[in-house]
């Protein structure tokens, strides 16, 4: 089965219409037979996206740091692996993911996508991310695109982001690499 990785907030933010991009996400992410990987909490927009996926009938697993529960719970139903580290938890989600969708987030989120880049530069993985909604990520895409001018990244370390409008036209990019057909 094919695994999709999300990185998302683990909180909802202020613009409703994330909340609904998560559960979106994860309906389709079901409906094609993907399995979605995640941060394994219950909260915010990561919580979301499970739920919306396991309510579909899908398949999700979950790696959580097991001081984190406490904090951000540990979403019931899923495949969840419990790890030590946030080390640990990044690494697993890196390995069982063949593809990642970043929605909105914070640091959190951000860590986890320059981890993915770092990873990509130095050879680890050559796997795709979509960055859905391009209103909220339009700044990380300028800030790397500078990066790139200015020689400060590599054509390579930033192969294969790509910065989309919505979910729809990331997770159809992920789709593609990955020869998933919906329907």
């Amino acid at each position: 089965m094919r695994s999709v990785c999300i990185f998302c907030g683990t909180r909802t933010g202020t613009d409703p219409a994330h909340a609904e991009m998560a559960a979106h996400a994860g309906r389709r992410l079901a409906g094609a037979g993907v399995r979605l990987v995640y941060g394994g909490g219950e909260m915010g927009l990561q919580g979301i996206a499970a739920r919306a996926a396991l309510e579909a009938g899908g398949e999700v697993m979950g790696a959580i740091p097991e001081f984190m529960i406490p904090r951000e719970g540990a979403q019931e139903g899923i495949e969840l692996r419990k790890v030590a580290t946030l080390g640990a938890r990044k690494s697993m989600l890196m390995e069982e993911g063949d593809a990642f969708l970043i929605l909105p987030g914070g640091t959190g989120t951000m860590e986890e996508v320059f981890d993915l880049i770092s990873r990509r530069r130095n050879g680890v993985h050559a796997k795709p991310a979509a960055f859905a909604d391009t209103a909220f990520w339009g700044g990380l895409q300028g800030v790397l695109e500078a990066l790139k001018a200015q020689g400060f990244a590599s054509e390579e370390a930033l192969a294969g982001l790509t910065f989309h409008a919505d979910v729809d036209d990331a997770l159809d990019s992920l789709f593609r690499y990955l020869g998933v057909r919906e329907g």
